[in-house]
C-alpha cells in the first residue's frame, strides 16, 4: 500500500542540461543519469521513503513522487465470486452490470504508526484523513469524480501506431489467447481442482483478449484512424512552416513510421514468441524466472500446460517464418511432429511438479546445474531465448526511433496548440477525472440507463450457466423479504452499480468514485464495451465508467455477510 506523500516538478533537474540538438541515445544517457542521481538525492532527504520519477508527456515532463509503502496487509474480507464475479466473462465490460466487486484490506503498520514489516506486534494503521460515505444515492446528472492510478493510455498514438495495432498486434494477441483460452476452459469444466487452480489465470488472459477485440472494434467503428491522419497532416504542415529543422519537430511522424515498418516482422515474432511461448507454455516460466516457485506448482497442472503446449508450437509454425532451432530438432528427431515432441518433452522434464524440482533443488550446486542443464526444458527455452537475441537489435533500433519521434512530437503538439490544456497518458501515477452520472446510447433506439438493481441479478440468474450467473440462496433470502435496510434507494429498490463519464483505464479498479462534497458514492471497476477505444481516444458521449454502487457493498457486508461490526469503523453519512 504506497501513500503518495509528496509530489515534484523535477523536469529542470532531468532534462534541463540536455541540448536541443543532442540525438535520442544522448538523450536517454543525460536523462537517465540525472534521474539516478536526483533519486538518491531525494531518498536522503526522505528516509524510508520510495521515490519514482515517471515521465509524462513523451519525456518532455517529469515529476518526482514521494511514497510511504507499508507492506502489512491483511484481507478483511471478500464477497463470494457469486457476488463479486457475478457475470463473469459474459459480463465483463458489458453494461448494465449486476457485480459486486469489491474487497476489504486492512493495513497494519508499527506502533508508531509507520511502515513495518509483518509481526503479530503491529497494529492497524490510523489514517490522518479518509473518505466519508454518501447513502443518498445517485441521480442522472450528478457530479461525480475518480481518483485513483491508471496504469497507461496512448491518447497521442498515431495512425501508423493504429495500423500496426488493427492488422499485426491485436490480431495475434485476440487469437493466441483465444486458442489457449478454449484449452484452458475445457479442462476447467471438467474439473473443479483445475477450475480454481486456473479461475485467476484465465481470467488474467481473457480480461486483456476481450480489450483487444473491444478496442479493435471501438478503433474501427468510431474512425479513430482517420482523425489521428488529420491531426498528423496538420501537424507536420505546422511544424515545415513554423519550426526550424534542428529542432526535429518536421522529422517527428517520420520517425513514428520508420519506427512501424522497419521492424514490423520482427515485432510481430517477438509478440508471438511471448505469448505462445512465455506466457501460455507455463513450464518455460520455471526457466526463466518464478518469483515464488511453491506457488507456481499449487496452481499448476502439467496436463493442461501439455495440451496448451501441443497448440501453440502447432500455430507458431503455422504463423511465423522464424522458427526457435527448437523446431529443426523437431523435424530431424520427431518427424515434425510437434505433438510427439511436447509428450516426450513433458514426459522426461524433471521440473512439471514441485516435488521433481525440489528433488534438483536439494542437490548440490555442481549435480543441480547439470540437471538444469540437461534438461530437455533447457534446451527450449534456450531456443526461444536465441531467437529473442537475434531479433533484439532491429527492434532497439526501431524502438529509439519511436522514443524520438514520440517525444518531439507530443511537444510539437503542445507548442502547436499552447492555449489547449493537455492532458499526459497514464503512467500509475495518481490522476483524478471528473465528469456526470449519465446514461448512454450504445446505438440507435437503444438507451441505457444510468443504473442497475438487485432486480436484474435475480433476472439474469442461469442454472445452465452456473459459473457465471450463480445467484447465493442467502441474497435471493434477502431479495425475497427486501431487507435491504437504508441501502435502499428512494423507490425501494437495491441498487448494485452505476455509470459516470469518467476517464478511467486498467489500474483504476477500486478507485473510490466521489460525489460533489468529496463523499465516497462507488467504486470504480470497469468500462463499456462501446467504447474500449477510449485508451487510445476519449469518446466523452460513449464512455462510461461502470462502478459498483456503495450501497451495494455495504449491504453485502452488513446484510448478506453479517459483518456489520466493520461499519462502526466507517464515517457514514
Amino acid at each position: 500500500m504506497r501513500f503518495v506523500r509528496h509530489i515534484f516538478d523535477v523536469t529542470a533537474d532531468i532534462v534541463g542540461n540536455i541540448p536541443s540538438t543532442a540525438s535520442e541515445q544522448e538523450f536517454i544517457a543525460i536523462s537517465s543519469a540525472n534521474k539516478q542521481a536526483l533519486i538518491a538525492k531525494l531518498e536522503g532527504e526522505h528516509p524510508n521513503m520510495q521515490v519514482i520519477i515517471p515521465g509524462f508527456f513523451g519525456n518532455n515532463q517529469f515529476f518526482a513522487f514521494i511514497y510511504e509503502v507499508y507492506t502489512d496487509i491483511r484481507l478483511v474480507g471478500t464477497p463470494p465470486s457469486s457476488i463479486g464475479k457475478f457475470g463473469g466473462d459474459t459480463d465483463n465490460w458489458m453494461w448494465p452490470r449486476h457485480t459486486g466487486d469489491f474487497s476489504i484490506f486492512r493495513v497494519y503498520a508499527g506502533k508508531d504508526n509507520r511502515p513495518a514489516a509483518y509481526s503479530e506486534e503491529n497494529v492497524p494503521y490510523k489514517a490522518e484523513k479518509w473518505l466519508n460515505i454518501s447513502l443518498d444515492g445517485i441521480e442522472e446528472g450528478d457530479f461525480g469524480m475518480i481518483m485513483g492510478f491508471p496504469g497507461s493510455t496512448e491518447r497521442y498514438k498515431t495512425s501508423y501506431e493504429i495500423d500496426y495495432m488493427l492488422e499485426v498486434d491485436n490480431p495475434q494477441r485476440i487469437y493466441i489467447r483465444g486458442e489457449r483460452q478454449a484449452i484452458l476452459r475445457e479442462f476447467m469444466d471438467a474439473d473443479q481442482a483445475i477450475r480454481i487452480q486456473y479461475d485467476a489465470k484465465y481470467a488474467r488472459s481473457a480480461n486483456y483478449w476481450k480489450n483487444s477485440i473491444g478496442m479493435s472494434r471501438g478503433i474501427e467503428k468510431l474512425d479513430v484512424r482517420s482523425k489521428k491522419a488529420a491531426q498528423e497532416q496538420t501537424f507536420q504542415a505546422w511544424a515545415e512552416k513554423n519550426t526550424l529543422p534542428e529542432e526535429r519537430y518536421v522529422d517527428a511522424l517520420a520517425l513514428i513510421e520508420q519506427s512501424q515498418s522497419e521492424a514490423r516482422a520482427e515485432n510481430a515474432t517477438l509478440q508471438y514468441l511471448s505469448e505462445a511461448f512465455m506466457q501460455s507454455v507455463e513450464l518455460t516460466q520455471t526457466m526463466l524466472g518464478v518469483r515464488d516457485i511453491e506457488q507456481f506448482y499449487k496452481d499448476y497442472n502439467a496436463d493442461v500446460d501439455r495440451a496448451v503446449a501441443k497448440r501453440m508450437f502447432t500455430i507458431y509454425r503455422e504463423n511465423n517464418d522464424r522458427l526457435p532451432s527448437i523446431y529443426a530438432k523437431i523435424d530431424a528427431e520427431f518427424g515434425g511432429n510437434s505433438d510427439a515432441y511436447v509428450d516426450w518433452l513433458y514426459d522426461n522434464s524433471q521440473l512439471t511438479s514441485l516435488e521433481k524440482f525440489n528433488a534438483i533443488k536439494d542437490m548440490d550446486k555442481e549435480a543441480r546445474e547439470a540437471a538444469f542443464n540437461n534438461d530437455p526444458l533447457y534446451e527450449l527455452t534456450n531456443s526461444i531465448i536465441e531467437l529473442y537475441r537475434e531479433l533484439a537489435p532491429a527492434v532497439m533500433a526501431a524502438n529509439e526511433k519511436f522514443s524520438e519521434g514520440h517525444r518531439r512530437y507530443i511537444a510539437g503538439l503542445m507548442k502547436m496548440q499552447p492555449e489547449k490544456a493537455w492532458a499526459s497518458d497514464a503512467n500509475f501515477t495518481i490522476r483524478l477525472t471528473y465528469g456526470n452520472v449519465l446514461p448512454y446510447s450504445p446505438a440507435d433506439g437503444i438507451v441505457y440507463q444510468h443504473y442497475t438493481t438487485i432486480e436484474g441479478v435475480m433476472a439474469k440468474e442461469d442454472p445452465s450457466n452456473p459459473v457465471e450467473f450463480t445467484v447465493p440462496e442467502r441474497l435471493k433470502e434477502l431479495y425475497r423479504a427486501k431487507d435491504y435496510g437504508r441501502y435502499a434507494d428512494k423507490n425501494g429498490d437495491l441498487p448494485v452499480a452505476f455509470l459516470v463519464n469518467c476517464d478511467i483505464t486498467g489500474g483504476n479498479s477500486g478507485s473510490p468514485v466521489m460525489n460533489d462534497k468529496g463523499e465516497l458514492i462507488g467504486l470504480a471497476f470497469d468500462g463499456n464495451w462501446e467504447a474500449m477505444s477510449g485508451d487510445v481516444a476519449f469518446e466523452p458521449e460513449l464512455q462510461r465508467t461502470i462502478a459498483v454502487d456503495i450501497r451495494y457493498v455495504l449491504f453485502v457486508v452488513e446484510k448478506y455477510a453479517g459483518a456489520g461490526w466493520l461499519l462502526n469503523e466507517l464515517t457514514i453519512k
